[in-house]
């Protein structure tokens, strides 16, 4: 009897800690949204640079003792390539008009990685959470900073239209050493506007996205390459229009024919006897 009252008490004591802590879990996320949430009406209109990143790497150059040249231009959403719009969700966050700012299977996925390898790297965060990091926070890892981006981004999903949360990621984050924006790096790499990329260029930026200062949009390297015409075979396969037009190969040109075996009136030489067919009835 006494080890049956002793269980009761010890589940009733566990259920109390698991409840206390849900509560006290709760509590911080109310009050972490007025501690570590910075007012993202600000984000409606306009834009935010200079970004915390952008002022990062500039920090970050500085104290290298290199120059540091930002170069970034604003442009509105509907002068952005759609094909560059579908490129970017489709290589960053497959599910970003469905989610409400966070991918449970991608952040399960990752954290299953991480288990495996034995040192967490955080993965799986969408174009909102990348966004939260650009505009508000430090490229470190820490756990504390994963805690703010979470609660930025619950707010940011809640505050902003996921056209405009778009909007912001295209402008906003990093394409190169210095380089910000797709305007910038449309007209960096390529020479063009982000309005005017072909189906190629919008496919090759989409894919350096996760380390544009290594891997170059217009660069050889096999990975860009490869990945890119990925990017570009399945933008074709949602879009049967965007494929270029089969080319038609021109017959080669007849041999000139000599003057004296040409006929003298103009119709076709006769057939010699032997070639000729009769195809009467």
């Amino acid at each position: 009897m006494k080890r049956i009252i002793r269980s009761r008490w010890f589940r009733l004591g566990v259920f109390t800690v698991e409840a206390v802590g849900v509560l006290i879990i709760g509590v911080l996320v109310y009050l972490g949204q007025f501690l570590f949430v910075p007012d993202l009406t600000a984000l409606e209109e306009g834009d935010p640079a200079p970004t915390a990143f952008m002022l990062y790497r500039q920090e970050e150059a500085v104290a290298a003792g290199k120059k540091f040249k930002l170069r970034h231009q604003w442009v509105p959403y509907k002068k952005i390539s759609p094909l560059l719009r579908r490129a970017v969700v489709l290589t960053e966050d497959g599910l970003f008009w469905e989610h409400e700012g966070f991918d449970v299977e991608a952040i399960r996925t990752a954290l299953e990685t991480d288990m495996k390898e034995g040192r967490p790297k955080f993965g799986g965060s969408t174009i909102s959470q990348q966004l939260v990091k650009n505009l508000y926070l430090s490229p470190s890892k820490n756990p504390l900073r994963k805690i703010k981006e979470a609660l930025i981004t619950w707010r940011l999903e809640r505050t902003l239209s996921k056209k405009r949360i778009l909007e912001l990621y295209l402008n906003s984050i990093e394409w190169g050493d210095g380089i910000f924006g797709v305007e910038a790096a449309a007209r960096h790499y390529f020479g063009v506007s982000a309005a005017n990329l072909s189906l190629e260029q919008v496919a090759r930026l989409a894919v350096v996205i996760p380390n544009p200062r290594k891997m170059k949009a217009n660069g050889d390297g096999r990975y860009v390459t490869k990945r890119s015409r990925w990017v570009s075979r399945i933008l074709v396969r949602q879009d049967p229009s965007l494929a270029p037009p089969p080319v038609v190969e021109e017959a080669p040109p007849a041999e000139p024919v000599p003057a004296e075996a040409a006929p003298l009136t103009g119709e076709a030489e006769p057939e010699t006897e032997e070639e000729i067919i009769d195809d009467r009835p």
